[in-house]
């Protein structure tokens, strides 16, 4: 059974920094490439950074470009978004994604982001 579950969300004031993480289970987890989506309600959802399958290379959105950094250990199963300086507009769900042979979402976890 395929899973994704992220955790370490919460709320955070404005400047504060969170570490998400997604552990990975029920397929070959180095073969796939890895994301963070988010998505505020009313929004499209929208990629934040995305991580090749051996973390070799990295893209993020603009919007969080030296803020973020995505990370992944194929030992463990998991990948990980370190946000810092948080900004009330990073309020959102954010999703954890899988892109191989297959696609799987995770389930989201919630971060806000408010004085």
């Amino acid at each position: 059974q395929v899973q994704l579950v992220e955790s370490g969300g919460g709320k955070v004031q404005p400047g504060g920094s969170l570490i998400l993480s997604c552990a990975a289970s029920g397929f070959i987890f180095s073969m796939y490439a890895m994301s963070w989506y988010r998505q505020d309600p009313g929004k499209e959802r929208e990629l934040v950074a995305a991580i090749t399958r051996t973390g070799d290379t990295t893209t993020y959105a603009d919007s969080v470009k030296g803020r973020f950094t995505i990370s992944r250990d194929n030992s463990k199963n998991t990948v990980y978004l370190e946000m810092k300086d948080l900004k009330p507009e990073d309020t959102a769900v954010y999703y954890c994604y899988a892109r191989g042979y297959a696609t799987y979402w995770g389930q989201g976890t919630q971060v806000t982001v408010s004085s």
